[in-house]
């Protein structure tokens, strides 16, 4: 019999978006599945989308003041019964077939598997997808990579040694929590985009320097506990200070520049790759390109697209 697979749906006031997010899951043709649905006592239409689903036995859900995501998703760890589980966004949505992707992918000592996702705006039109490549441990410590989590399954035995998300780390609770399945279980990607992950303005990853101040936590943290190799340890020293790049305004350039500086003088090999800030280097490039855009603007010339 094919193992159940447990989706679980942390949410709060998200009504306008959670419906796409169940109908996508209820709609995929892998079977069995129990959807299991957190919700913060929402104050929207959330709880009225939730009820006009009735008795549908595969979807169980539950209302009710809790302590942010973080708590949402530890309940349902706690709660779920299914072999394979995945924890999905109430914005986000699984494409079709992703769930029967996601499960024949699983072999042997695979606790993690995940795809790519598109992108998508609050009005659920595509605006680009990601093409991520196969997983390596010192590129994800690196933050030359990352796993989408609307795009992410993992086993419950998996889940049961990695332990629950973490509260002081919970803008960076998904990487901390599959960083901590990816050290000790077989990490797999599959080169299909199973999901879609929305971008609106409610979103917690807007908070940009509150989650490079929870992954630099989650990385000095996995340092500490696995004392890896000393490449992983350089990978992983570097991409702090990728992150804490990468997450920067234009207004904080000169902040910016120099945590490029840091992650080249801890692994200069990042200067060779393709996706490296190296017009960033450049002290004082970003005020000095926005001044002359102005120039080229008022002398008539379009701007580039």
């Amino acid at each position: 019999m094919p193992p159940l697979v447990s989706i679980i749906i942390p949410s709060y006031n998200q009504g306008k978006y959670i419906r796409e997010t169940i109908d996508s899951t209820l709609s995929q043709d892998y079977r069995p599945i129990e959807i299991l649905v957190y919700d913060g006592a929402s104050k929207d239409e959330t709880v009225d989308v939730l009820r006009s689903y009735g008795d549908i036995p595969e979807l169980q859900w539950w209302s009710e003041p809790d302590k942010g995501v973080v708590d949402a998703v530890n309940k349902g760890l706690a709660k779920a019964r299914g072999e394979i589980q995945a924890i999905q966004s109430s914005d986000d949505v699984y494409l079709p077939g992703a769930i029967t992707r996601a499960v024949h992918a699983f072999q042997d000592n695979v606790g993690l598997v995940y795809g790519d996702v598109d992108y998508i705006d609050a009005n659920s039109v595509k605006t680009a997808e990601t093409n991520l490549p196969p997983f390596d441990l010192a590129q994800y410590v690196g933050k030359l990579t990352f796993i989408p989590q609307p795009a992410a399954f993992f086993t419950k035995e998996a889940a049961g040694k990695a332990g629950p998300w973490q509260a002081h780390v919970s803008y960076a609770a998904d990487a901390d929590f599959y960083l901590r399945i990816a050290t000790h279980f077989r990490t797999v990607k599959i080169d299909a985009v199973l999901a879609q992950y929305r971008y609106h303005e409610e979103q917690r990853d807007r908070a940009g320097a509150k989650i490079a101040r929870d992954w630099q936590k989650t990385i000095e943290e996995w340092l500490a506990r696995e004392d890896p190799s000393p490449d992983l340890r350089k990978r992983a020293r570097a991409g702090i200070h990728l992150t804490n790049a990468h997450y920067m305004s234009d207004a904080q350039w000169p902040a910016r520049t120099l945590e490029l500086y840091r992650a080249l003088l801890i692994d200069p090999s990042l200067f060779r790759r393709d996706d490296f800030m190296r017009r960033e280097l450049i002290p004082g490039r970003t005020p000095i390109w926005r001044v002359l855009s102005k120039i080229k603007r008022a002398m008539g010339f379009a701007p580039r697209t």
